[in-house]
């Protein structure tokens, strides 16, 4: 099955956007074993969309249109692909109710221009927006099945996920599939990571693995291609295995949408521990990525930021003198930090974040130097780290380096 990927949005032309959304759909969709043999980006403009749309429609069977779903003028996909395959567009009923409900939640008047966002086909699917309000659509015309998803990233995935794919695999069942599986690192380099795993990457047939580097972790994506899911399986434990023999020890979770923070707080959720912090670089970055996970207030009720030197001695109650011998950007300060954090709060860990974000030198310590501390019942130690690149960059470096402390710590519990 051939199908194609279309980006509607004069931003990512301009390059004010990274269409990010064709990269996520054209692995979801090799997973069902749909086959991606186009992408193109086309601007906000109807004339060259339909044309576009007409190409489309003679060499694929599934054409898939991201963006363009929005309340504006400009947002003119639904109605651009509704011409085209001769729809009405009509009201999805609990779409307007997820709209109204919005806007009364928001306590915020609903404009007119709104209910673009719930209109669909008449005979089309409507998908729901968990995380937005533009509704999507499903429809499939005698030669071609069209997808019509929202723009933003944090729309499209879960609409696509939780909606779309299933969707996809009932009208479109592929004999043979392939099956992925992502493991997630942090703590090791995407360079080292291949090095160690060479062996396997060069001798890999079926399944495949793809390395990833992101920010701070790197992701193996492991890819079988089968027409039984359970021999499949069979083979991605047998290929995770391997790898773990290998690499193991910095192997910390799976899936795509998945992250350090969220491994965190589900591990101390389990446990029934809590966790607080002191920041003095990282400036509640690190509480900040913990709130940002669903739950999170079972694990954690507050903590410090503590960016001036006069701060740590108020609000962590550290005695002056001890600052004054051995400097804020020191293993005695971190220890400190996490030690009276946990005390003040009464929290089962505490981490600590102190040193340089750059660029100037601190105390006489260069940029990216950072102590994090962790106390605990155990007692309290510090680790000294060398972090490298922008100020953002060591920041976030800190932030990921404490999670993984805390995780770590929380295991061995």
């Amino acid at each position: 099955m051939k199908a194609e990927i279309i980006a509607v949005g004069t931003e990512i032309l301009l390059g004010q956007v990274v269409n990010t959304n064709a990269t996520f759909l054209s692995e979801e969709l090799a997973d069902l074993g749909i086959e991606v043999y186009y992408h193109s980006v086309v601007g906000d403009n109807p004339t060259r969309l339909e044309s576009l749309l007409k190409i489309a429609d003679r060499r694929s069977d599934l054409v898939v249109l991201c963006g363009g779903l929005g309340p504006t003028t400009d947002d003119l996909t639904k109605d651009v692909v509704a011409a085209h395959v001769g729809q009405r567009l009509v009201e999805d009923s609990n779409g307007r109710k997820e709209l109204e409900a919005f806007f009364t939640r928001a306590k915020r008047e609903m404009t007119e221009n709104n209910l673009r966002q719930v209109l669909v086909f008449k005979d089309g699917i409507a998908l729901p927006n968990e995380t937005g309000l533009a509704v999507g659509i499903f429809y499939q015309s005698p030669t071609t099945a069209f997808l019509l998803l929202p723009g933003p990233p944090s729309e499209l995935r879960p609409m696509f996920l939780h909606h779309g794919k299933a969707l996809l695999q009932e009208k479109f069942p592929q004999q043979e599939q392939l099956i992925s599986r992502v493991l997630r690192f942090y703590g090791i380099g995407e360079s080292k990571l291949v090095t160690q795993l060479a062996a396997l990457i060069q001798k890999q047939t079926n399944p495949t693995i793809a390395p990833y580097a992101k920010p701070n972790e790197v992701t193996l994506r492991l890819t079988v291609k089968t027409d039984d899911e359970k021999s499949g399986q069979k083979l991605l434990d047998e290929t995770e295995a391997k790898i773990k023999e290998e690499v193991g020890e910095y192997f910390y979770g799976y899936g795509e949408e998945n992250s350090l923070e969220a491994v965190v707080v589900k591990l101390l959720q389990e446990k029934g521990c809590s966790v607080t912090a002191a920041e003095s670089l990282t400036a509640g970055l690190f509480q900040g990525t913990l709130a940002n996970v669903s739950g999170a207030s079972e694990i954690f009720s507050g903590g410090f930021v503590t960016y001036a030197k006069e701060q740590k001695e108020k609000l962590l109650q550290i005695d002056p003198a001890l600052l004054a011998e051995n400097g804020v950007v020191s293993e005695t300060c971190a220890k400190a930090m996490a030690q009276n954090a946990r005390a003040i709060v009464g929290a089962d860990y505490a981490l600590s974040f102190t040193g340089v974000a750059g660029p100037n030198e601190l105390e006489g310590q260069p940029a990216g130097t950072v102590w994090i501390g962790l106390a605990s019942e155990k007692g309290v130690v510090a680790h000294l780290y060398h972090f490298t690149r922008d100020r953002s960059y060591v920041r976030h470096s800190a932030v990921m380096a404490g999670l993984d402390l805390l995780r770590r710590a929380v295991l061995a519990q």
